[in-house]
């Protein structure tokens, strides 16, 4: 723990994830003249692989974390698809590896015949919750189609612990899109079970000395958690025993805090890694985080006009993207819905200021 931090009284409003100064009302830090800078982070608290060393320049936004030992080895004989992520240039490669998991799963459950993915998915979920999986929110497979009075039409499923998938084919008519993104979140969900894709001890232990081999890091770097492989390897060890797709739905929420700038101010805040991570390793992703860090955009929207649509444009290119690929979406996802509640707190505050007649 750092010697300078700021009493106990008052670290959860450090740990907030608006990334401005002063206290609000609510005890939410913000400021109401944020610049448009503001956003790009530095070196984040918890590195994505792609993060985990300073660059010179203002970064991109960082991408999700693809560790190659996260994904690798589960899928053999069925293609760089059995991961759910492939080359988006070979989707010919995803459909038959999708199609191969589906069939075998229809035959070690249901025997021979065609199987309805999207009640294979339920039932799927369900026999977890009832062997014991902790779920909190329940077992209920949730569909969301795209708005679209033609094809191709697109169809979205969040797990119950929070993964999103997509359909990734062409889909001609709304239940072909819902049985597509079905059959990605199927093979997913079929291969986070294998013993492969848990966390254990010799997977930190290789994942660290990629990330090591990757940076040109030291080992004492890996033992110390006030740097960025030292945090990611206390993210690991933090979370031993879970499946990938679980250590993914965690990363998810430090990667919108990278995402959103509040990784940095809360360094400026003077917040040790240790803090933040304790902190929101224990926190999910909700309706409140998510308002934050909507006002945060709206602020930089009143700052430089065009700064959200400049943004949403970004995000969904990354987010078709990811999907045609058969990708993990709940990070670029999540920075849609984010961006789309600011568009409506801007209108919303907008519509307030207008003269009344």
């Amino acid at each position: 723990m750092e010697s300078n931090v700021i009493p106990d009284s008052i670290r959860p409003q450090r740990l907030q994830p608006g990334i401005g100064f002063g206290s609000g009302p609510t005890g939410t830090l913000r400021s109401s003249s944020l610049r448009p800078g503001v956003t790009v982070p530095v070196a984040p608290l918890l590195p994505s692989p792609a993060s985990l060393s300073a660059s010179s320049g203002p970064p991109p936004p960082p991408p999700p974390l693809q560790l190659h030992s996260l994904y690798g080895g589960v899928g053999a004989g069925l293609g760089p698809g059995a991961g759910g992520h492939c080359n988006p240039g070979n989707p010919a490669v995803l459909k038959e590896a999708v199609e191969a998991v589906v069939r075998s799963f229809a035959k070690h459950t249901q025997g021979y015949g065609r199987v309805n993915v999207v009640e294979a998915l339920q039932e799927f979920w369900q026999m977890k919750l009832t062997r014991g999986a902790d779920l909190r929110n329940g077992a209920l497979v949730v569909y969301e189609m795209v708005p679209s009075n033609s094809p191709p039409y697109v169809c979205y499923v969040s797990l119950p612990g929070g993964s999103c998938f997509g359909s990734f084919q062409f889909c001609p008519t709304k239940a072909e899109a819902r049985r597509s993104a079905a059959k990605i979140a199927l093979m997913n969900s079929v291969f986070n079970e294998h013993p492969s894709r848990r966390i254990t001890d010799d997977f930190i232990e290789k994942s660290v000395n990629e990330a090591l081999a990757s940076f040109n890091g030291n080992r004492e770097e890996a033992d110390n958690p006030n740097t960025g492989i030292g945090a990611f390897r206390f993210m690991l060890e933090s979370n031993k025993g879970k499946s990938m797709l679980e250590f993914q739905e965690l990363m998810t929420v430090f990667q919108l805090l990278h995402w959103n700038g509040s990784l940095k101010a809360m360094r400026e805040r003077q917040c040790s890694r240790q803090e933040v991570l304790a902190h929101y390793s224990h926190r999910a992703l909700d309706d409140d985080m998510r308002t934050q860090m909507a006002a945060d955009w709206v602020n930089r929207e009143q700052s430089v006009a065009g700064t959200i649509a400049q943004e949403l444009a970004s995000t969904e290119r990354e987010l078709e993207d990811a999907r045609l690929a058969g990708r993990e979406l709940r990070f670029y996802k999540e920075k849609k819905d984010i961006l789309m509640l600011a568009v409506g707190q801007l209108s919303a505050a907008n519509a307030a200021t207008l003269p009344s007649h």
